[in-house]
């Protein structure tokens, strides 16, 4: 068989064709992406039955409903009683919340959600500023007071989320809030991996938190980020490590 003769002039991306390894649902879905973004659907809106879609895309209606269900699965679509399928308003976080789980993650993926825990911790200084109160302040002293005491791994483990999970609530925004619950089982993962914590580490741990406090009651979200950057990047460097 004599080889395949290519034109120099001409790139063989341009003789060649690539082949389209798309479904006929993944084409639909496409489609209707484009239907719902161009018609300028909002919440609540009702999308036309799926006889009319499959009239439309001149497709089967099993094809659609397959198309459909993705993005119930999405929750961008629900059905309604007497109303049909409309446009819903979908949970940003659920998705990603259903696949979070730290035994299905590889080291890479675990350091870089430990990079955007970082990220997000580090800008709550302003909001956390804006929103704390003398008992929101108070009750993150009862549990600094705790971590000071602490003297095993599982104190340890316990008290840290605590701290930050009362950061968190300080913020007074509830997407965050539901962040930081998604990422707790990935943290406790990493700290139970940890060598059995002694005396001397507990007590770092404890006194970085102590100073955020003292920052949060006296000092300004500039010092406030600064310094969670200290807290935190001991994890990176110690657990994740970038290469």
């Amino acid at each position: 068989m004599q080889p395949l003769a290519i034109n120099n002039k001409t790139s063989l991306s341009e003789k060649l064709q690539p082949i389209d390894n798309q479904t006929q649902t993944d084409k639909i879905e496409i489609s209707l992406w484009e239907y719902f973004k161009n018609g300028n659907f909002q919440p609540g809106d009702p999308i036309p039955k799926e006889v009319e879609l499959a009239k439309a895309l001149n497709v089967s209606r099993t094809s659609v409903r397959e198309a459909l269900s993705r993005f119930k699965t999405l929750g961008i679509i629900e059905s309604r009683k007497n109303r049909g399928m409309v446009i819903s308003s979908p949970d940003v976080l659920g998705n990603m919340e259903r696949v979070l789980n730290p035994q299905l993650l590889d080291d890479e993926t675990m350091r870089e959600i430990s990079e955007l825990r970082l990220v997000v911790e580090m800008g709550l200084g302003d909001l956390l500023f804006k929103r704390k109160t003398d008992a929101a302040l108070a009750k993150l002293e009862a549990i600094v007071e705790k971590c000071e005491k602490a003297t095993t791994k599982a104190e340890h483990i316990k008290n840290d989320a605590e701290f930050h999970a009362m950061l968190y609530k300080i913020s007074g925004n509830k997407t965050i809030q539901r962040f930081q619950k998604m990422l707790l089982p990935i943290f406790e993962y990493i700290l139970k991996g940890m060598p059995e914590i002694n005396s001397g580490e507990t007590s770092n741990n404890a006194s970085s938190h102590r100073v955020l406090l003292e920052i949060l009651k006296n000092g300004t979200p500039e010092g406030f980020n600064v310094q969670m950057r200290s807290h935190l990047s001991s994890y990176l460097t110690k657990f994740h490590p970038r290469p």
